[in-house]
């Protein structure tokens, strides 16, 4: 039985997508989605999305599982790294001073970078650490909900 690549693919990167989505994170997937998201005042956190393991084993469950906290951005959005690859290069046209990495986690204030958590914070580890370091930004930088 042969499977199409393309098929499997398209098949994943949906999953990917719906799973991140259902947690409640906004899709952006234009350069002007990005723009006019990233320019609202107030603060911001990033899913860059991926396909890859960790982004599927740590990732997008520790994304999901840090929004049961008392305090939240105003904006949960996410960029798919190799997907929509104009939308993610501009967001990390806001990531200064940090190297492009997928998946990865960004908090923007004010349209400013505060704080990344890049893949070697997530890959290898498990996801209650990255939840921590989730909720340790939105400790610092958000208000109650």
């Amino acid at each position: 039985m042969e499977m199409d690549f393309n098929l499997y693919m398209n098949d994943v990167v949906s999953s990917a997508r719906n799973e991140i989505e259902a947690a409640g994170y906004k899709q952006l997937t234009t350069k002007e989605e990005v723009e006019e998201t990233f320019n609202k005042p107030g603060t911001t956190f990033v899913m860059v999305n991926s396909v890859c393991g960790c982004a599927g084993g740590i990732a997008r469950p520790a994304a999901q599982h840090a929004l049961h906290y008392d305090k939240l951005p105003d904006q949960l959005v996410t960029v798919f790294a190799g997907q929509d690859k104009e939308a993610t290069e501009t967001a990390r046209d806001y990531f200064e001073g940090y190297p492009p990495s997928s998946p990865s986690f960004a908090f923007l204030k004010d349209g400013k970078i505060v704080k990344m958590i890049e893949r070697h914070e997530i890959e290898g580890h498990d996801p209650m650490s990255v939840i921590t370091n989730i909720q340790a930004l939105f400790e610092e930088h958000c208000d109650e909900i």
